[in-house]
């Protein structure tokens, strides 16, 4: 019955016109799915060699500044550039010189917070996480200077994916995130005791370079670099201006996780590392289907707002409501049969059954959140190719605040698993808040046509 109302759903909604669209997703969503298998092989080889350890929860504490930096400006700067880019094709203007603009902005960002994380790493670490040994703290630091480069390749692969991705070639950016995995596999495997404690870090830099030289490879090959001499126009001026509310949005957004972080690395050893364990499902679920709805939706809801704006409210609306119905299913079943997963992919050698229990509790708590995330996610990328990126940066302040609020007391009730309850609740509300504000825009343009 459920299989039967998913399929007339997904029928009512994929006429004609949408075929293109269906293509694109199914074609992104089957490679993200192939390489969230290989990143999910690697998290069974880390938990098999290495466990709930202080090695694993020091290197996610070398991520976080990196990952931060790079999901809010080098990520902002991408979404900015992708609609603005096809408008830019669309009016016929010069696209040398936007391409060539754009190319300036991200190596001169990726430099700049280079040299600020360098000089910021020390206060991080010893005023954010304080009261560790000066080992655990080096641990850090080590693995952080072998992190931070790939802040230079991941903003020049952005770069030129989101040009492959306007040229509807999404099969090779989607095949380009493999490369991470399969190098700290390699690491893991055949140079464990020559990389010791470095071994995550530079696992992940290699594979960021390959990536760089395997999107590079197509950027050539499909002729889709087209450098000049650098003008503004009124589109780059616009992609200029919406980039501080864009980043402010980004900002306060990853200012999450790492309050998370904060938190957890309060608790015991162990819990940051559990609670990112903990996410791997839901985030392999939501991140084969983002990939394959957000790198496909950004540039096609930018071509189709230039076009039909009422068609691609439309479509949205569609969107999300096949999504939010077939992903809630998904995340009932993996609830169900959350020990039995974890017991199955990760418990082994270091990694032990009181970790498979808290990490199974873990994860029941956050997949209640996935169908709200993932409908929230789709509208930020609407939300993107219309600009609407001031009222994203108030909603995420929102989100801060009422995260801060709900880990404090949730924390003291619940210790760890209070710090995932705190995220949920966090997503629902968010959700409620981006559609309809999306849901009040598409009746304010009715009333102005």
């Amino acid at each position: 019955m459920v299989i039967k109302k998913i399929s007339g759903l997904i029928k009512k909604y994929s006429g004609p016109s949408n075929i293109g669209l269906i293509r694109n997703i199914v074609l992104v969503g089957g490679i993200a799915f192939l390489v969230k298998i290989a990143s999910f092989y690697k998290e069974t080889v880390i938990a098999s060699e290495i466990g709930l350890s202080e090695l694993l929860d020091t290197f996610f504490l070398a991520l976080i500044v990196p990952t931060f930096v790079q999901q809010v400006f080098i990520n902002s700067l991408k979404n900015l550039f992708v609609p603005n880019y096809i408008t830019e094709q669309t009016n016929g203007e010069n696209i040398k010189s936007f391409q060539s603009l754009a190319f300036l902005l991200v190596i001169g960002l990726a430099i700049a917070l280079s040299i600020l994380s360098l000089v910021f790493i020390e206060f991080f670490l010893y005023y954010v996480f304080p009261n560790h040994e000066e080992t655990y703290y080096d641990l850090i630091k080590m693995q952080f200077y072998y992190v931070l480069p790939c802040l230079f390749f991941w903003g020049l692969t952005n770069f030129m994916a989101g040009l492959i991705e306007i040229a509807n070639k999404f099969l090779v950016t989607s095949i380009s995130a493999i490369f991470p995995a399969i190098t700290t596999i390699f690491c893991l495997k055949f140079f464990s005791d020559v990389l010791k404690e470095k071994v995550l870090s530079v696992g992940l830099l290699s594979g960021c370079i390959l990536s760089f030289l395997f999107i590079l490879f197509f950027a050539l090959k499909y002729k889709v670099l087209h450098l000049g001499k650098p003008k503004f126009s009124e589109n780059s001026r616009m992609m200029i201006k919406q980039f501080p509310p864009k980043v402010s949005s980004g900002l306060l957004s990853g200012l999450n996780n790492f309050v998370d972080q904060f938190f957890a690395a309060q608790l015991v050893v162990g819990s940051i590392a559990a609670l990112n364990y903990g996410k791997k499902i839901p985030a392999f679920l939501v991140g084969i289907l983002i990939l394959a709805l957000g790198n496909v939706l950004l540039p096609h809801f930018s071509k189709l707002t230039n076009q039909n704006m009422v068609k691609a409210f439309k479509q949205l609306f569609k969107i999300l409501k096949v999504l939010f119905i077939v992903t809630l299913f998904a995340a009932i079943f993996l609830i169900l049969g959350s020990y039995e997963i974890i017991a199955l992919l990760f418990e082994r050698n270091e990694f032990t059954s009181e970790d498979t229990l808290i990490v199974a509790d873990i994860q029941k708590i956050a997949l209640i959140y996935v169908p709200f995330y993932l409908c929230t996610l789709v509208t930020v990328k609407f939300l993107t190719a219309i600009n609407k990126n001031v009222f994203m940066a108030w909603a995420s302040l929102w989100n801060l605040i009422l995260n801060l609020v709900l880990n404090y007391i949730f924390i003291k009730l619940y210790g760890l698993y209070g710090l995932m309850l705190s995220t949920t609740c966090v997503y629902i509300l968010n959700s409620f808040i981006y559609v309809g504000f999306t849901i009040g825009q598409y009746r304010l343009h009715l009333k102005n046509e």
